[in-house]
């Protein structure tokens, strides 16, 4: 057994239930595996937004709830001293709160950020995956199936932007998730900072970059045209299409990052119109005007 969670960024809506749920169950609580998590600057589970993009025709948000990526070879556990970190047969990574005292490097250590400092007892502390709830046999989360338990943060999120399981088991909701996810087109894009390391925690559709813009007919008509086909080879990728819009904007997203892209606007009776862009950010490559 293999417990897991896995994170669908497309539907995070930012409402910061899980937060909350965390904070709920390990604020002002001790347990076997953990230490109260303190109220504030704590945040075993994290929803990391930022603005994208860099024209004011064109800016969206991005969430990503970030948590403890348990991962399969956690560096934390290397950087600790006499067992501090371990990790337990179901995959969960468990800081000893005892054992942890005084090392400081076991949080910088971290690749994703999400072990945090607790000054009052000197100790680190993360997401337990709420392996003390888990381990209750009195415990039932009251969403969904009623016989299975989920971490609180799991339990909390009304947007279904988390599900849990045990990812050897291919009959349960984690695993049918990324089954269904993936034959669906949803993008597995593991946090950049965990590299090609593996994890129990598995994030979907985190952004990458995008390339946007909009295309009218000619200036003098002041119309958009929808419909047109845009096309962005990327140097050395693939290929991928999009078609504008009622207002004539089109998006193509999950880019890789850093290429040379050539991006070609096609329509019926006009001339293509070819651009140079760059993936290096999100951009809105501007207002492309069709000649005869």
């Amino acid at each position: 057994m293999k417990l897991g969670i896995a994170v669908d960024s497309r539907v995070c809506m930012a409402c910061y239930c899980c937060f909350t749920a965390c904070k709920d169950e390990h604020c002002g609580y001790d347990t076997a595996l953990s230490k109260s998590q303190p109220m504030m600057g704590h945040k075993w589970i994290d929803v990391r937004e930022w603005e994208r993009g860099d024209s004011s025709r064109h800016i969206k948000t991005a969430s990503v709830p970030t948590l403890c990526a348990h991962c399969e070879d956690p560096a934390c556990a290397k950087a600790a001293e006499n067992g501090a970190v371990y990790k337990r047969a179901d995959g969960i990574v468990i800081i000893d709160p005892e054992k942890s005292k005084g090392q400081r490097e076991i949080v910088d250590a971290c690749p994703v950020h999400a072990v945090f400092w607790n000054e009052t007892l000197e100790i680190p502390q993360k997401c337990t995956m709420c392996a003390e709830l888990l381990d209750d046999p009195e415990y039932l989360a009251y969403l969904g199936d009623k016989s299975l338990k989920k971490p609180r943060c799991v339990e909390a999120c009304p947007n279904k932007a988390l599900y849990f399981g045990d990812l050897d088991d291919p009959e349960s909701e984690i695993s049918k998730f990324i089954a269904e996810e993936t034959a669906r087109g949803g993008k597995y894009t593991q946090l950049e900072s965990l590299g090609n390391g593996e994890s129990a925690v598995k994030w979907f559709n985190v952004p990458t970059v995008f390339l946007a813009g909009t295309v009218y007919f000619p200036k003098e008509t002041e119309e958009v045209a929808p419909g047109a086909k845009v096309t962005v080879k990327v140097k050395d990728g693939e290929t991928y299409t999009a078609e504008t819009n009622y207002f004539g904007d089109w998006e193509i997203e999950w880019l890789p990052k850093n290429r040379d892209a050539e991006v070609t606007i096609e329509f019926d009776g006009y001339k293509p119109v070819r651009l140079s862009a760059k993936t290096d950010a999100d951009h809105y490559v501007g207002q492309t005007y069709l000649a005869k």
